[in-house]
């Protein structure tokens, strides 16, 4: 955590859309609270914000949460105050409700039948409508985070069980929620009809964990069981599962961006590798944009399995022609308005005897602002480089996502205002392909259908707040 002035640390150092959270529940395992600190290392390229783990005991819920990464937040005496045969771990990456500690999850909150702990991944479209509502009903909200109105539906909701409580509650959201609360010892795991976030059910022992994406189990041991189903509620009681009444049923939509950039390559979600889904659209993206030359770089790590799969299909050698800083984070030196490319400098830097002289292709897995793209051109050529084909596997972002990743305005997002030959230019390459909608979604069909609202602007869940004038429709809110 940067103990620095706010007014000398730098904004972040890429232009790159940002995840909102990851989650971790454990139940009916010996120190618990340290499993929860393992997966949430595993997950923290979901959320570098905010992170929070909670302890579940008979003796009552303890919760330790602070800004900054998981390493900066928790050490040693923190974890060994978290005590119980249960947890729920939270990283965070602020896409509603803004960079504040109160906004860090979990939240939790006194309840009449124990502790109420709520974390939350997504983005609620019908948040600002909701909160004005309670808030006419006298509802008086702790944070900006849109996760806490879920809390005020439970704790307001008339039906006699916590069980019915909670299903009160999820019949009022619009939008993205995966979802791992706990009341008391007992927790409850959830996905939204549409399935827009992953969240997925595995087991340790006689115990249970709910979590993101696998490699959260893979570093504490578990075994994954099955992905929860877009809809699902399930409820977790020591090493007993008990699924609850489903919610109204949609058609499933999870989010095809987790496959393309977000989710960690040793992963599986959606019933898929993500590292044979890169490396699928990689090889579809070479037939459908070839290119001669010389070697294929990836912009590393994100494009690495694409970029493989690209030089698979074409029969051009994969070369490490680019280097990535892994420890840049954020910076107290303010450089000069003058040198455009600090960010991309700070963190990337071509490996000159890799690319000089030669014909590069240059595999990204997506192009939003596009300001890194073109200072990365910038420096391979400025290294020797004599032609630059840049191909994207994934289409032009054209379109805000509202269903939980923090993501430029329609404006600033450079697909949505010009053409393929515009983007080439404004990049300076020798050519530029993206790799299709069909494409993307044929590659990984046997998953899909999925959502691609931000390649094609078609929202499958109500913008009720947009609609309602509540918020702007160009830019996208979130967790």
């Amino acid at each position: 955590m940067s103990t620095l002035p706010e007014d000398i640390v730098s904004t972040e150092l890429d232009d790159r859309p940002h995840e909102e959270c990851g989650l971790v529940g454990i139940s009916g395992i010996d120190k618990a609270a340290e499993l929860a600190f393992l997966g949430l290392y595993a997950l923290q390229h979901r959320g570098q914000e905010a992170a929070g783990i909670v302890g579940l005991s008979p003796q009552g819920t303890k919760l330790h949460k602070g800004l900054g990464l998981v390493s900066d937040v928790f050490d040693a005496k923190a974890l060994s105050g978290l005590t119980g045969r249960g947890s729920i771990g939270h990283v965070r990456y602020s896409t509603a409700g803004g960079s504040r500690i109160e906004n860090a999850q979990p939240i939790m909150v006194r309840y009449f039948e124990g502790d109420l702990v709520i974390a939350h991944n997504g983005n609620l479209t019908n948040a600002v409508d909701l909160r004005a509502k309670l808030v006419e009903e006298g509802a008086i909200f702790q944070t900006t985070s849109d996760s806490e109105v879920i809390v005020h539906l439970i704790a307001r909701s008339r039906h006699d069980t916590v069980d019915a409580q909670i299903d009160d509650a999820l019949t009022h959201l619009e939008g993205a929620f995966s979802l791992v609360m706990s009341v008391g010892e007992t927790i409850y795991a959830v996905r939204d009809p549409r399935g827009y976030r992953p969240l997925m059910l595995g087991t340790k022992g006689d115990g249970w964990v709910v979590a993101s994406e696998t490699c959260a189990f893979d570093i504490i041991g578990a075994e994954y069981v099955r992905d929860l189903l877009p809809g699902e509620v399930i409820k977790i009681n020591g090493s007993k599962v008990e699924k609850l009444r489903s919610l109204p049923p949609a058609t499933p939509a999870p989010c095809i961006f987790e496959l393309v950039y977000f989710a960690r390559p040793d992963s599986r979600i959606w019933g898929v590798s993500v590292d044979r889904a890169r490396r699928a659209f990689g090889r579809q993206l070479a037939k459908e944009h070839p290119a001669v030359a010389d070697c294929v770089v990836s912009v590393p790590d994100s494009a690495n399995s694409a970029a493989l799969g690209y030089a698979e299909e074409s029969g051009i050698p994969f070369e490490l022609g680019l280097l990535r800083n892994h420890y840049v984070g954020r910076t107290f030196i303010k450089p000069s308005q003058a040198d455009r490319d600090f960010g991309a400098r700070m963190k990337y830097n071509p490996v000159k005897e890799v690319v000089a002289g030669k014909r590069v292709v240059v595999v990204d897995d997506s192009l939003v602002r596009g300001t890194t793209s073109k200072s990365l051109v910038k420096f391979i050529r400025e290294a020797g480089a004599t032609e630059i084909h840049f191909r994207i596997a994934s289409p032009p972002v054209r379109f805000p996502c509202f269903y939980g990743i923090d993501m430029p305005s329609r404006e600033e997002l450079l697909g949505s205002s010009l053409s393929i030959d515009g983007i080439a230019a404004v990049l300076g390459v020798d050519s530029l392909g993206y790799l299709s909608l069909e494409g993307m979604e044929g590659a990984v069909a046997a998953q899909g259908p999925f959502c691609n609202a931000c390649f094609s602007g078609n929202y499958s869940a109500p913008l009720v707040d947009v609609e309602k004038g509540l918020a702007p429709s160009n830019v996208a809110p979130g967790c």
